[in-house]
């Protein structure tokens, strides 16, 4: 196995982690809100306050990994969210709830833009879809996987016990990740020569850069990006925190049906992702980046929008269930093609570009997620859903005006893209 493929490795149980954390509280949703009396428009809230929290630290955390390195920054990340996804069944009241998510949300910003740094800086142009495809389905899996736990050990031991493991299987993380990552390979012991040959010598001399914050953000091409990935989450962030109380108090389903609903849907995910990287990958080094990273991301946007509209207005259980892991599975394969072209039009300072972007998402997601509990409260479980779905059809649009061939900064130049290096097989 070589090195990179290590790397690969224990991002893809750091995003699996990161996911197990996050979803949690959905799944205990409701035991979490009878037992300290929150309301639907207060979960909405507490859902909300975590993507406030992160958004507003993405860029900076994404930004100190260009700087001083990802194997610090991510070690610093997983610590800090494990110690507050452990603390959050100790918060008694709404306030302290609220307090305890803000600063776990606070302490997992960054998680995936510095993964992309790591990516950028370990592999080859040719090879960043796929990376970020399995990394991204790797938090499908752990979406998937999550209410399969949740839902069986809260029953055992009751639904504390669930972020008191979660939060421990983190700092057994971070310590694995200080030991065997180095932040440039050519540092590495277990990189070959030839190793260092297929990831490329710029690759390994850009370790630590100054990030031209003006550049960045004078450039329209960032805020096209930043725009698309707003309107993505706008629409897309139901499922990810609303989506069990949807189907169960919306729909009347059961908990263990939505359960395999929630792991379906998941798993789907995954498969869309490994699918859309690996087909953005391909694509691109036949027919150029262009066409490679635009193809997979509008259409995967668009669908996913007509099919989230169709779920919202046809009745019933099991064909709106089936029509949202559809849609779900079909709009994650545009998350590889959209963090790869962070790296192709970020390349030396992809920390903060995909921090940026990821930043807008949790914006968007921080505001749709309070205004959905405050929907659903007024309007049912439905209708919320006819505000959110066309968001992902101007997704699509704008996703179809980024030019992925064109770096956003001078300084970044030097970086060869994935038109200009060979293929490593």
């Amino acid at each position: 196995m070589k090195a990179r493929h290590i790397v690969l490795a224990l991002l893809i149980s750091l995003s699996v982690i990161t996911y197990l954390d996050r979803i949690c509280i959905g799944v205990a949703a409701k035991d979490i809100q009878a037992e300290i009396g929150l309301s639907e428009s207060q979960w909405g809230w507490v859902l909300g306050t975590f993507l406030l929290a992160y958004g507003l630290f993405e860029i900076p955390s994404g930004g100190l990994g260009d700087w001083i390195g990802q194997r610090k920054v991510l070690a610093r990340i997983v610590l800090w969210w494990s110690a507050f996804t452990a603390l959050t069944p100790l918060a008694s009241n709404y306030y302290l709830l609220i307090a305890t998510r803000f600063l776990f949300g606070a302490g997992e910003a960054g998680a995936y833009p510095n993964a992309s740094g790591c990516i950028s800086r370990w592999f080859p142009p040719s090879e960043r879809a796929r990376a970020q495809g399995l990394v991204w389905g790797a938090s499908r899996l752990g979406g998937a996987l999550t209410p399969m736990i949740v839902v069986p050990l809260k029953a055992a031991l009751g639904w504390k016990s669930c972020f008191w493991l979660f939060g421990a299987l983190g700092i057994v993380w971070a310590i694995t990740w200080l030991w065997w990552f180095r932040d440039d390979p050519a540092k590495h012991r277990a990189v070959s020569e030839q190793e260092l040959a297929e990831i490329g010598p710029t690759n390994s001399a850009a370790v630590h850069a100054a990030v031209p914050w003006l550049g960045l953000f004078t450039s329209p091409q960032l805020w096209l990006i930043v725009a698309m990935y707003w309107f993505y989450v706008w629409g897309f962030i139901f499922f990810l925190f609303w989506l069990p109380k949807f189907l169960t108090q919306g729909r009347g389903m059961s908990e263990t049906a939505m359960g395999v609903c929630v792991g379906l849907m998941f798993t789907m995910g995954f498969f869309g992702n490994v699918v859309g990287g690996w087909t953005s990958d391909r694509l691109s080094k036949r027919y150029g980046l262009a066409v490679g990273r635009k193809v997979i991301g509008v259409a995967c946007l668009a669908l996913c929008g007509i099919l989230l509209l169709a779920a919202a207005m046809i009745p019933g259980q099991f064909i709106t269930a089936g029509l949202l892991i559809a849609a779900f599975g079909v709009g994650d394969g545009m998350l590889p093609c959209s963090w790869a072209i962070c790296l192709d039009v970020g390349r030396r300072y992809s920390g903060a570009v995909s921090g940026a972007m990821n930043s807008a998402g949790q914006a968007a997601g921080y505001v749709a997620t309070v205004l959905y509990g405050y929907c659903v409260a007024a309007y049912g479980y439905d209708r919320p859903l006819l505000l959110f779905a066309p968001s992902l059809l101007i997704a699509a649009v704008l996703f179809a005006l980024i030019d992925p061939t064109k770096p956003l900064v001078s300084e970044a130049v030097d970086v060869p893209s994935a038109e200009e290096q060979p293929a490593c097989v």
